[in-house]
């Protein structure tokens, strides 16, 4: 049967959450109520599990630079991620190490450069503001998160947004928020074009290095039919195969 939630997305309804316990029954609410696992993001950085977290702190840029599945990290970080998908830790400045999963938690990670990147440099309050949520609300969820909280963000039809302001609030949330935050979601399918490369993405790969990600992309893809790794794999071979210039493009071809 269909839920009324698989309709594209209009309208994102956000919340803060200061109890672990809180959120994971918000989101198993939520999926109760049909809403997808793919329309589900979260962000915070003091999971039951942070003692494991830590060691993956490898460098001061994305830290794990790529994501699983919720349920394979399930083991790891808990039961409430086994809920979504698309698990991964990342360095942001002014919290440190983060957990983000879901859509956002995955435009977060694939945005190794570009537009969504420069503003993770500012603090995750710049990412929010630069998909769309207003100002305050994305300074509030910023404060939140340095205090140990957790960012839920539900991507959901326009009709349906109030219904899930009002479950969010019973739930426990505060700062409930709805918005018209966008979440850029990877492409589907093959790329046929380097220009369907996200242009956050395209902004910092020469002519070049945009055909290497397009035939790495569709050759992983091609094999394993997952996206996400997809993604993770042509960005792999672009950091293997060249260097940065002066204005942070990928353009120089390494050892020439």
């Amino acid at each position: 049967m269909s839920s009324a939630f698989e309709k594209t997305p209009e309208k994102c309804v956000s919340a803060a959450f200061k109890e672990e316990k809180k959120l994971e029954d918000a989101i198993k609410r939520l999926l109760d109520r049909g809403v997808p696992k793919d329309n589900i993001s979260i962000v915070g950085r003091n999971f039951q599990s942070e003692a494991r977290i830590t060691g993956f702190l490898t460098k001061k840029d994305v830290i794990l630079d790529g994501m699983t599945t919720g349920a394979i990290y399930g083991s790891l970080f808990g039961s409430l991620l086994s809920l979504v998908t698309g698990v991964g830790v990342l360095f942001v400045p002014f919290l440190g190490a983060v957990v983000a999963a879901g859509p956002l938690g995955a435009a977060l990670l694939g945005a190794t450069s570009g537009a969504l990147y420069g503003a993770l440099g500012a603090g995750l309050g710049s990412v929010l503001m630069s998909l769309g949520m207003p100002q305050d609300k994305a300074a509030i969820y910023q404060t939140r998160l340095q205090a140990g909280e957790f960012l839920l963000v539900v991507e959901v039809p326009a009709d349906k947004s109030g219904e899930i302001f009002l479950m969010l609030q019973a739930a426990g949330g505060e700062e409930v928020a709805i918005t018209d935050m966008q979440i850029p979601r990877q492409p589907e399918g093959e790329l046929t074009s380097k220009e369907q490369i996200s242009p956050e993405m395209r902004a910092d790969l020469s002519d070049e290095a945009q055909s290497t990600f397009v035939e790495t992309y569709n050759q992983t893809l091609g094999k394993s039919k997952d996206k996400t790794n997809a993604l993770i794999k042509a960005w792999e071979r672009i950091r293997h195969l060249f260097d940065r210039d002066e204005t942070g493009t990928y353009s120089n071809r390494k050892g020439n």
